[in-house]
């Protein structure tokens, strides 16, 4: 294994490493603004708000990330010029597959976790004379939020992982990385395995920021010893 090729190369792993952070965080940013007020439509006893949300969560949680990358970066231009517009760069397309994707499956995510409350507190919110939306607001929301730590961080590790797709639509993120430095030194192994160490460094980032906030945000569910 011929360390001094990753030496010589560990400029463009952090150029790659950079663009991977801030694609996922602002990904994940906004999929979650997004998610919260499609989980509570998918709750939504109206058909004309749950049937068209479904919709939306079952194309993209049925369909692989890829397929919908591929979509929006070569089929934006049949419906309109992309031409002088941000959907002609291609940060901007994976953002948006990126958003859709995470936004879908974090919507689930927080939907179970809305169904699964305790009735008591919603009871509890209608007793005071809360309305629906006061309800979500000061109660089910916070409350379900808190609950889904534990399933959202694995949606968080799942969409940096498939940020690797990025790199096959010119995007030089990790793995636009590793395929770069692949060309230059026909060294797959030494290529491939610095931008896996990355990925699995930025994993065990994750991983402990999460088990920080479980421990702060649901401290209340834990049995007294």
């Amino acid at each position: 294994m011929d360390f001094s090729l990753i030496v010589d190369s560990f400029p463009v792993y952090l150029e790659g490493l950079w663009t991977t952070v801030w694609l996922v965080s602002l990904s994940l940013v906004i999929g979650l603004s997004l998610a919260i007020p499609l989980a509570v439509a998918r709750n939504s006893h109206n058909p004309l708000w749950r049937l068209p949300t479904w919709g939306y969560i079952y194309f993209f949680r049925g369909t692989p990330l890829l397929v919908q990358l591929y979509l929006i970066y070569y089929g934006m231009d049949q419906f309109f010029p992309v031409k002088g517009t941000l959907w002609e760069h291609a940060w901007f397309c994976a953002l948006v597959a990126f958003v859709l994707n995470t936004s879908a499956y974090t919507a689930e995510i927080i939907r179970g976790a809305i169904n699964g409350l305790p009735k008591g507190e919603v009871e509890a919110a209608k007793a005071y004379g809360m309305s629906t939306w006061k309800t979500y607001r000061r109660v089910i929301l916070p409350s379900a939020l808190r609950r889904a730590l534990p399933a959202y961080s694995n949606e968080v590790i799942f969409m940096l992982h498939g940020s690797a797709v990025a790199g096959i639509v010119t995007i030089m993120d990790l793995t636009g990385a590793a395929r770069l430095v692949n060309s230059r030194y026909y060294a797959p192994f030494e290529s491939f395995l610095t931008a896996g160490f990355f990925y699995m460094m930025l994993t065990f980032c994750i991983l402990w920021c999460f088990k920080n906030a479980e421990k702060r945000f649901l401290a209340y569910l834990r049995p007294l010893s």
